[in-house]
């Protein structure tokens, strides 16, 4: 899988997961609870909450999306409390990773990556988006939707696939 490719399914699957959102959603709806509530559930107390879940795969796919085509990275700064705002954050990230196009991910395998969190140290591109972009990325997607599932919501394999569609 090239770069790209990587990049274009991180969208399709944070395009998914506001799916799921939205069916928690409604969930919260029909059993008369505020959505909100969820936001800050985890499936261990030592777990990220679903707030920090989201924010974390949201981060992979634009900071992948930047390394890999060297371009640099929208801000956002972690301040998301509500379901609403999470979506927000969701479909901007899916923007401008959607927004990124191929031809930037030219150099992907051979540009250095060097996120400030290394202290100096780097990663070839190709082994970046290997070794830290996509198992980091799908680890709290998945997180994310196993949240949301422990908390009852009527996901299944289908809504993390393809976001509920057949």
């Amino acid at each position: 899988m090239n770069a790209h490719d990587a990049v274009q399914l991180f969208a399709k699957t944070l395009g998914n997961l506001d799916k799921w959102m939205e069916k928690a959603e409604s969930y919260a709806k029909d059993r008369g609870f505020e959505t909100d509530v969820l936001a800050q559930s985890r499936l261990a107390p030592d777990q990220y909450s679903f707030i920090k879940q989201v924010q974390s795969a949201c981060d992979q796919a634009k900071f992948a999306a930047a390394y890999l085509s060297g371009g640099k990275a929208p801000s956002h700064p972690d301040t998301e409390q509500t379901f609403a705002e999470l979506r927000a954050r969701v479909q901007k990230t899916v923007a401008y990773v959607n927004s990124v196009p191929a031809k930037d991910f030219a150099n992907a395998d051979q540009q250095k990556v060097a996120p400030a969190w290394l202290g100096g140290r780097w990663f070839r591109g190709s082994d970046y988006l290997v070794e830290m972009a996509i198992p980091n990325f799908f680890f709290h997607a998945s997180m994310a939707y196993a949240i949301l599932r422990h908390n009852g919501v009527d996901l299944g394999k289908t809504d993390y696939l393809t976001g509920g569609q057949r």
